[in-house]
């Protein structure tokens, strides 16, 4: 395989109703640990570049570049997605770089005027065949920005997707970003309900605080794509804690970010086959 589109991996996914694992990039080690997993599991995988994370190396087009000429080489299936993007410009430039997918996160603005940004991206993106993500109903976590009680309501959820055109919805459904326990409970019955008032696919943003039980009810009550972070995060920097324990005099940061790189690939191939499992 090679650099394929999210709309290929997404249809495939909530056709055969199994879960889509789409994992974030933080700096080309991740981007190489994340496809090598992708590669040891023979499953695909979405890469997520952030827009915090674009705005951590100085812009979009450095980890861009690199991450398109990884998944071109690799012998999985990879496409490329812009996470949590919260302006119209980035989102548009993303579309330009040849992302496969585009999340708009127009969750901070009033309802009227997400409905308009996220409809003018969608179109943008639409007239490229870029495929578009957006949320509503404000996931948890972040900064306090986001209330973790909120819940997406399947009625409004209806009435944005219509409005706006969009490929696939993240909903609010219990879980929270950045969480370091896998301790949130999810609201599987308003998982079902969105599924059905919806017709497109829900995406399920702060996945690293869900246990794997979990996750897998999720997916059968129907979630398709699963964003993860912050779990695989914790994989990569023990294991540079471990190997700078065990080596206190090394100096060459290869070393230890070898060994961070080397720790995502077992996790990786895990949760991949955790999500695609068939009902």
């Amino acid at each position: 395989m090679t650099l394929v589109t999210t709309r290929e991996l997404m249809d495939g996914a909530a056709g055969r109703g199994v879960g889509q694992g789409a994992f974030n990039v933080i700096h080309l080690e991740t981007v190489e640990g994340l496809v090598a997993g992708a590669e040891a599991a023979g499953l695909p995988l979405i890469l997520q570049i952030s827009e915090n994370c674009a705005n951590f190396h100085g812009g979009l087009e450095p980890l861009t570049l690199a991450s398109l000429a990884i998944a071109s080489q690799s012998s999985a299936a990879v496409s490329l997605h812009l996470d949590h993007a919260e302006s119209e410009e980035l989102a548009r430039r993303a579309v330009d770089l040849g992302f496969g997918s585009v999340m708009f996160d127009g969750a901070h603005l009033e309802y009227a005027q997400n409905v308009a940004a996220t409809r003018r991206v969608t179109e943008y993106a639409h007239g490229r065949g870029v495929y578009v993500e957006a949320e509503l109903g404000k996931v948890g976590g972040k900064d306090g920005a986001h209330a973790p009680g909120v819940r997406t309501d399947p009625e409004e959820a209806a009435a944005f997707v219509a409005a706006t055109g969009i490929d696939a919805l993240a909903v609010a459904v219990g879980s929270s970003h950045a969480m370091t326990e896998r301790s949130a409970a999810l609201d599987l019955e308003l998982i079902a309900r969105l599924k059905s008032a919806l017709g497109v696919p829900l995406v399920l943003h702060g996945s690293s605080g869900v246990s794997d039980e979990t996750i897998v009810a999720a997916i059968g009550a129907g979630m398709t794509k699963i964003n993860v972070s912050t779990h695989l995060n914790g994989f990569f920097t023990r294991a540079i804690r471990d190997y700078l324990d065990t080596n206190p005099a090394v100096v060459d940061s290869r070393k230890y970010l070898g060994a961070g790189r080397a720790a995502l690939v077992p996790e990786v191939s895990r949760l991949l086959t955790l999500f695609a499992k068939t009902k």
